[in-house]
């Protein structure tokens, strides 16, 4: 299976968003809404015209406890769908399936629609998640602001949603912004069957490993490309945790 990566390219964007519009632009007003709002794919497909038309925002359930959260649609999108549902009815669904059908599109065919669209301008790493993750990702490098992703997405921790979006998590970012309860959390469970304390065993092992076996003859120039990639991240990693207060 292959990784469903953010499109961040602009022009790759509308290129594919181009090879949606020449199959249907109701593949267009869903990808569209996708990568404007956020939602995922099998919400939208569930709506009905009266569920998103003239709304600036819109509340759905999300994850097995149903966690409310509220997705903003921004202006440009709000008029596209206003455009795109001018002459249905609030009780159509938003995005039908075949031609002639007033049920709903299924998932697995907007899943070959966005394959085939992808293949046709080169790019392989499409799915299903393709527009959530481009909306995360390029709400990311315009606003730096992970913890609002990882709260609309119902993520458990910050990094999940750094690497949702494919992203090197900043880790003065997130140090600094724990929270008291994430912190309280923390040391429970880095004390809870000495976690913690194993943690960093098993860190100091392979570093010693790593030293003792630092000038073995058998050494190729690949293990040394390792351990200078593995100290760029340590010495990084070590200055951010002794400057974050």
């Amino acid at each position: 299976m292959n990784w469903v990566a953010p499109i961040k390219e602009d022009e790759t964007l509308e290129n594919f968003k181009k090879a949606l519009r020449k199959n249907d632009d109701k593949y267009y007003i869903m990808f569209e809404i996708g990568v404007g709002t956020g939602l995922q794919l099998q919400d939208i497909l569930k709506f009905k015209v009266k569920d998103i038309a003239g709304k600036s925002s819109i509340t759905v359930s999300i994850g097995t406890k149903n966690i409310k959260r509220t997705f903003n649609i921004p202006e440009d999108v709000q008029k596209i769908i206003t455009e795109y549902t001018a002459n249905k009815k609030p009780d159509d669904y938003l995005i039908t399936g075949y031609a002639g059908s007033t049920q709903p599109l299924s998932r697995e065919q907007a899943y070959r629609i966005f394959k085939a669209a992808g293949k046709s301008i080169g790019i392989g790493s499409i799915g299903a998640q393709t527009m959530r993750k481009t909306f995360a990702w390029r709400y990311y490098k315009e606003t730096g602001d992970i913890y609002y992703l990882q709260n609309l997405f119902n993520h458990a921790s910050p990094s999940i949603t750094y690497r949702y979006i494919g992203e090197k998590p900043s880790v003065q970012l997130v140090l600094k912004k724990m929270t008291p309860e994430e912190n309280e959390r923390s040391r429970y469970m880095l004390y809870a069957d000495g976690s913690g304390k194993k943690r960093l065993d098993s860190v100091i092992s392979e570093l010693q490993n790593i030293r003792d076996n630092f000038d073995n003859p058998a050494n190729n120039d690949a293990f040394y490309g390792r351990v200078d990639c593995l100290l760029t991240e340590l010495d990084e990693l070590m200055t951010t945790y002794r400057n974050t207060k």
